[in-house]
């Protein structure tokens, strides 16, 4: 009794031990990954964007783009694109003809795509994954797991460029068995953006027709 005693004690220290340093690796890699990204003028990516929850029958396919730079950005999803200056956010619908500006979201939670490369670094746990090989690429995956018992996401896998340390990909699995894939097509840095990339031209859209909302 007192050898298993002695024996069932070492392994949970060695449990722990091995998940203090999986946690320590995790978050080592990924502080990596974000000073990486902060020393860049600007990011321009190129993602597939896949929505799935068999239960419901739903399995959603789509392409879209993002360019950063700071705080600001331009996004192209779903036929709309979203531009934030700085201070207000701008949501333009070609097909319904509508803008829609609102103020920055003071949210803290609220997740945009500045922060789609920094999310991470807070309200989470670390573990480091497993290393796959995708399309020639490693890349190592860490598992998120949010600190809130009531958040409505169970797990993020958080998947980095072995070599580039760029984040490659990000699955969201919800409690409600809903899985959200982004994947990185493209990921090229320090473009010649335009000047005026992250500036909304309000004249222009209200010359071509467009119904203007301000919330």
């Amino acid at each position: 009794m007192k050898k298993l005693y002695v024996s069932i004690c070492i392994t949970l220290v060695s449990a722990t031990t091995t998940f203090a340093q999986s946690a320590t690796e995790a978050k080592a890699l990924l502080e990596e990954v974000y000073n990486k990204v902060k020393s860049y003028d600007n990011i321009v990516i190129d993602f597939k964007y896949v929505l799935n929850n068999k239960e419901a029958g739903i399995n959603q396919e789509t392409r879209g783009t993002v360019s950063l730079e700071g705080e600001k950005y331009v996004g192209d999803l779903f036929g709309a694109q979203q531009i934030f200056d700085g201070s207000k956010v701008y949501t333009v619908v070609p097909e319904n003809q509508e803008v829609t500006i609102e103020d920055k979201s003071e949210d803290e939670n609220a997740l945009t795509p500045a922060k789609m490369l920094s999310f991470y670094r807070d309200g989470y746990n670390y573990e480091m994954g497993d290393l796959k090989n995708n399309d020639g690429k490693k890349i190592q995956y860490v598992k998120l797991t949010p600190m809130d018992t009531n958040s409505e996401t169970e797990s993020i896998l958080l998947g980095v460029g072995a070599e580039t340390k760029h984040i490659y990909q990000v699955i969201d699995k919800g409690q409600n068995g809903t899985a959200t894939t982004i994947t990185v097509n493209s990921f090229k840095t320090d473009q010649p953006l335009s000047k005026t990339l992250f500036t909304f031209d309000e004249k222009k859209y209200e010359d071509e027709g467009y119904y203007i909302i301000r919330n």
